[in-house]
């Protein structure tokens, strides 16, 4: 029977993660992972292959209608979709190798099969021929991620009705695409095949799009969004998607059906948490699946913990990879913390969206006081010397102690500017502490500093 020091159920980000970090502190390590390929949904089938779709499509559209700005005549431009999917495809493959010479050169065990708890200690193994293995650990992390929720009346078929697993590899363009969703997923997606010459309906319930993100920041980009060509609806209570000879219908209240050629619902994610044997050590999820944790990521079974999606936070990758190596940490007895007030995110559209710590709608309700200062990138020479003017930057301080509160982007380059900010806030700064900073000029970031400078109405070029 084989027996590790420390066992890992999945191997997304943040279960391969830990397991790295658990090796490098001196454990014998075994990560249990049913896909061929390590890296979760994140590698395989969301945030890496979605990216080089937005990032090839949008070269795309710049060649079609920006390049010409910057004196660059092009004609007869085309595209070819197997050639986009396959640099897509390959760019997982290469970054799923890494993880495996990554496991290779930290002595980790793999093995292949979906893990299961089998009481205190114990974790079975089954392999595709139905085969079992138990491996024994005195210490296992539970990092089995999330899927796709699918709303009641919504069939998925995998063809005509899918998820953004579907998306991301349609071997043609769908004339009409319906995204039920105007999240993350949706719209990123949904950006992908408007620019390949897709109409797309998106159909989002609430009054907004982008839960979550700043309010302001949300209203602008649905502007920017319909600008673009996505037809975006709020108030669509979709009660119906399914295939319909060789289209698709998709129902909502109160509309006529729409017709269309494929539908992607984009209506968020739940824990993977069902079927986990999590009965076997008597630990009970919350009622949306979640798995209780403490500030060490300790489940309520001793000897069990639990990080990433399946556990209370934000459903990011770069939040299951910080629970990672803190769990890590924990195990270990060293001093571990991720602070959930300060995970960046970030759309993937164009202009770009990024936002950390506190919207302006939190501070309200939580009746904070508090100055905001805002930047627009029109006047930032680096953005228009790339010819990226649109959008802004918005910084949230305390009224009493400028220390910054949230900071709010849209805009060129937004998901690696936040990371400054990230920064800057983990560390306490406030809004007179961002803008002492020498920026270099011309550069995107002196938005930043000029934001910051304008809590104080001390905004140098605007």
């Amino acid at each position: 029977m084989p027996t590790h020091d420390l066992l890992v159920i999945g191997g997304g980000p943040g279960g391969y993660v830990a397991a790295i970090r658990a090796a490098q502190l001196g454990m014998n390590v075994g990560l249990v992972e049913k896909e061929p390929r390590l890296g979760g949904t994140c590698l395989r089938v969301g945030c890496i292959p979605s990216k080089a779709l937005l990032e090839s499509s949008h070269k795309l559209e710049m060649a079609r209608h920006d390049l010409g700005r910057h004196g660059v005549n092009v004609t007869g431009v085309s595209f070819d979709l197997a050639a986009m999917m396959k640099r897509k495809d390959d760019v997982v493959s290469t970054l799923a190798k890494g993880i495996d010479a990554l496991l290779a050169k930290n002595r980790i065990t793999r093995h292949v099969g979906s893990g299961r708890l089998a009481g205190s200690g114990r974790v079975e193994v089954q392999a595709a021929d139905g085969g079992v293995t138990v491996i024994e650990s005195p210490r296992v992390i539970v990092a089995v991620g999330s899927r796709s929720i699918v709303l009641p009346g919504v069939d998925v078929d995998g063809r005509f009705v899918g998820t953004s697993t579907e998306a991301l590899s349609f071997d043609a363009v769908p004339s009409h695409l319906v995204v039920i969703g105007g999240g993350y997923i949706g719209l990123e997606l949904g950006t992908v095949w408007r620019r390949l010459g897709a109409k797309v309906t998106v159909l989002e319930y609430a009054d907004r799009i982008l839960a979550g993100i700043d309010g302001e920041i949300a209203t602008e980009a649905l502007a920017l969004f319909r600008k673009q060509g996505l037809d975006i609806r709020l108030g669509a209570k979709v009660t119906r998607a399914r295939a319909d000879g060789n289209a698709a219908i998709v129902e909502c209240a109160g509309q006529e059906p729409i017709r269309c050629d494929r539908v992607l619902a984009a209506t968020g994610r739940r824990p993977a948490t069902d079927g986990i044997g999590l009965e076997t050590v008597g630990i009970a999820t919350d009622p949306r699946g979640f798995i209780p944790v403490d500030a060490h990521f300790r489940t309520s079974a001793a000897g069990v913990w639990a990080i990433g999606d399946c556990i209370p936070g934000p459903m990011l990758a770069h939040k299951a990879e910080e629970d990672g190596v803190a769990c890590a940490d924990a195990i270990a007895g060293k001093w571990s913390h991720v602070d959930y007030d300060l995970v960046p995110a970030v759309v993937f559209t164009h202009p770009e969206i990024a936002a950390v710590g506190k919207t302006e709608e939190q501070l309200g309700s939580a009746g904070t006081a508090f100055r905001k200062g805002v930047f627009p990138f029109r006047a930032n020479g680096r953005a228009r010397t790339i010819d990226e003017t649109t959008g802004k930057v918005k910084v949230l301080a305390d009224a009493s102690t400028d220390r910054v509160l949230g900071i709010h982007i849209i805009g060129p380059a937004a998901g690696d500017l936040i990371g400054e900010a990230a920064a800057a806030m983990a560390f306490g700064a406030t809004a007179e502490d961002i803008a002492r900073v020498c920026h270099a000029h011309p550069t995107l970031p002196e938005a930043l500093k000029e934001a910051a400078l304008a809590v104080s109405g001390s905004a140098i070029h605007a």
